[in-house]
C-alpha cells in the first residue's frame, strides 16, 4: 500500500461535507425556537399585557372619574356607554368621545391638600 492509496482510503472513510444532516436540522430548529422565545418575552408578551391592562382600565370607567384623553384633554366622566364617553371639561361644557380615546384615569385628589 502506498501513500496515495492510504490517502484515498482515509478520504473515503471520512464523512461527507454535508454530513450530520439530522444534527444540523436539530440545531437549526433549536436556533429558531430560541429566536421565537426571545421575541415572545421581549415583544409579544409585554404588548399583550399592556393591551389587557388598557382593556381593564376602559372597562372599569365610571361616572365621576377624572380622565385624560389621548389628545391630552382633561375632564370628568359624566356618562358613558359601551362605545362612547361624555366628559365635562368646564362648567356647561360637555364633550363626547370614543371610549378608546381615554388615555388614562387620574388618581383622585385629596381635598385636604387643595
Amino acid at each position: 500500500m502506498n501513500a496515495a492509496h492510504a490517502a484515498d482510503l482515509a478520504f473515503a472513510a471520512s464523512s461527507s461535507p454535508g454530513g450530520g444532516g439530522s444534527t444540523a436540522v436539530a440545531t437549526q430548529l433549536l436556533f429558531f425556537a430560541a429566536i421565537f422565545a426571545i421575541f415572545w418575552f421581549l415583544l409579544i408578551r409585554p404588548q399583550q399585557k399592556q393591551k389587557r391592562e388598557r382593556e381593564q382600565m376602559l372597562a372599569a370607567l365610571k361616572r365621576g372619574d377624572r380622565v385624560v384623553t389621548s389628545g391630552g384633554l382633561h375632564g370628568t366622566v359624566t356618562s358613558l356607554d359601551e362605545h362612547k364617553v361624555v366628559l365635562r371639561v368646564a362648567d356647561q361644557v360637555r364633550l363626547e368621545f370614543d371610549r378608546g380615546a381615554v388615555g388614562r384615569v387620574l388618581e383622585p385628589q385629596d381635598d385636604k391638600n387643595a
